[in-house]
């Protein structure tokens, strides 16, 4: 029987919830198609923090490297705002991040036909829409230097330095451009290029890139007309590029396209080695203990992991597939709940679930 090493970061707020949720279905999943899934529990964030006075612990960074792939609940507590910035729960996140090379974010959004009356927009707007962002995740605003607060005469001034090379936008291209040939193949690339010098060189490196893959239709968008075609004419979209800073934006926006983003996953990729899986809600401490949250986005996160991390692809069609069912049998948490539907909390939907697999 074929072995998979889980580390399983629960994290903060709903992560243990939702993790509990999840892991109790891949368990079940993994008994039905016929693969034994090893979890190895970590600390990250704030538990981490409380822990061990470190966000990322070294010890968490070792588990992940040497496992197969590895599943993040969410993490994050007002609590900890107060701490120096290297020392809060995300800066955790954005070593595991550096830590595994994990270079592109992959957010799938599907608007699932049983939640069309969840979204703020009209149904025929939303109705079919298949979307995937691909976001790059290690370079840009965030990471580009020199950045820092400095005082001058005139005052204090911040600033944050936008940088990209070509290989940066090389390698991030080839994941867009391999996921558009098994979808609808097209690629929208979307910048700033008509005001940032990165951007014109990121335009350029697609077009060029875009001639190896003569299959692919490539089209390019600014930020400001990308953000409003998708609220426009989701449907007109099947895979978009774009860099760290408006990959965070718009997969945002795009995610309340579903109705909630409770219902979004997501993937962090390098070029070898294991990947990262989460949902792409927060850790919302607000409900958190209160057996409110939605363990959906995790459930369709582990799916992204059976199905890109460990190749087991029918096992990821049964984790939608339950899905699918419940959410056609009226099944809700509160963020999505809606007229004649039937509102559970965390645990009850996980049981759920589980009697759908």
């Amino acid at each position: 029987m074929r072995q998979y090493k889980i580390v399983l970061l629960p994290g903060d707020g709903i992560g243990p919830e939702i993790s509990e949720v999840t892991r109790s279905l891949l368990e079940a999943i993994s008994k039905r198609h016929n693969f034994h899934l090893l979890f190895d529990e970590q600390p990250i964030g704030g538990s981490a923090i409380d822990l061990t006075d470190s966000p990322l612990p070294a010890s968490t960074l070792q588990a992940c490297k040497e496992s197969d792939a590895v599943l993040l609940a969410a993490i994050g507590s007002p609590k900890y705002d107060t701490l120096p910035r290297d020392k809060r729960p995300e800066s955790g996140l954005l070593e595991l991040r550096a830590g595994l090379n994990l270079f592109a974010n992959i957010r799938p959004v599907k608007a699932w036909s049983s939640l069309l009356n969840s979204s703020t927009l009209k149904t025929e707007i939303i109705n079919g829409v298949d979307l995937i962002v691909v976001r790059e995740l290690t370079g840009g605003i965030y990471f580009g230097k020199p950045k820092g607060r400095i005082k001058t005469k005139d005052g204090e001034k911040a600033f944050n330095t936008m940088t990209y090379s070509k290989s940066e936008i090389d390698r991030i291209a080839d994941i867009a451009f391999n996921l558009a040939k098994d979808r609808k193949k097209k690629v929208c690339s979307v910048d700033k290029a008509n005001v940032l010098d990165v951007s014109q060189l990121w335009r350029e490196t697609v077009e060029v890139k875009a001639k190896e893959h003569q299959e692919i239709e490539v089209s390019h968008l600014y930020v400001d007309n990308a953000a409003m075609q998708l609220i426009k004419d989701p449907k007109n979209f099947d895979v978009i590029l774009t860099g760290n800073l408006f990959g965070d934006i718009l997969s945002d926006e795009a995610a309340m396209l579903t109705g909630s983003i409770g219902m979004l996953p997501s993937a962090s990729l390098s070029r070898s080695g294991p990947g990262l899986y989460e949902p792409v809600h927060g850790s919302a401490p607000d409900i958190a203990g209160l057996d409110k949250a939605n363990p959906i986005a995790m459930v369709l996160s582990a799916a992204m992991m059976l199905r890109i991390g460990l190749k087991q692809p029918k096992a990821a069609e049964s984790l939608e597939e339950a899905v699918n069912k419940v959410l056609n049998a009226g099944f809700r948490t509160s963020d999505l709940m809606c007229e004649s539907c039937i509102e559970l909390g965390c645990r009850e939907m996980g049981r759920e679930l589980l009697k759908a697999i």
